[in-house]
């Protein structure tokens, strides 16, 4: 089965030895086929590494919020799936920032993942990394900025990562809590509540 299989996981044992944390892999598999919602993530953080279950730390809470959702709805197997580009925490570099997903996590499982999953109805890119790998070449806030025409157009509503890093961002953007979140809850509550 596929999530046993991503679980077992080891092809990037080597590259996160050699990162300053010096960790091993711990994939955090999230997702089953009758989901509808797709959290589409950047990576675990290193919270998420150790509790083996994804959004467990403070932009877990921050996500959360913004999408109205109690954790037990959001860790509804039956309803969400939390599919990262890399299921693995990357580790963090030698002055302690966090390191991108690895490209190879992506590569080696996503389309399977993503074929696994025929239920889905809207896809949430939060970050780069997911905006890009689901909408193409481009940047954050052009893809949050477009949000209504990825939303139309690709059933996808690219997302802010919801990282206190990020917290500049959101105060200089007062429309996307005032547009953005709105139909995003409305959605996210449509989609929960559906048979």
């Amino acid at each position: 089965m596929l999530r046993q299989e991503i679980s077992a996981c080891r092809i990037c044992a080597a590259r996160f030895a050699a990162t300053a944390t010096a960790h091993a892999p711990r994939p955090v598999v999230w997702f089953d086929a009758p989901a509808r919602l797709l959290i589409a993530g950047q990576a675990p953080g290193a919270r998420v590494q150790a509790s083996g279950r994804p959004f467990t730390d403070a932009s877990g809470d921050r996500l959360r919020g913004g999408l109205g959702l109690e954790a037990d709805a959001f860790y509804d197997l039956s309803r969400m799936a939390i599919v990262p580009m890399a299921f693995c925490f990357p580790g963090y570099d030698a002055k302690g920032s966090d390191l991108p997903p690895p490209a190879i996590c992506a590569a080696t499982w996503r389309e399977r993942v993503m074929a696994s999953l025929p239920a889905v109805r809207l896809v949430l890119a939060v970050g780069g990394a997911a905006m890009r790998w689901h909408l193409g070449p481009g940047k954050v806030s052009g893809f949050v900025g477009d949000w209504r025409y990825w939303l139309e157009a690709r059933g996808v509503l690219p997302l802010p990562h919801p990282s206190w890093r990020n917290t500049s961002w959101l105060r200089a953007n007062p429309w996307f809590e005032a547009e953005v979140l709105p139909e995003l809850r409305a959605r996210v509550a449509a989609l929960m509540e559906a048979e």
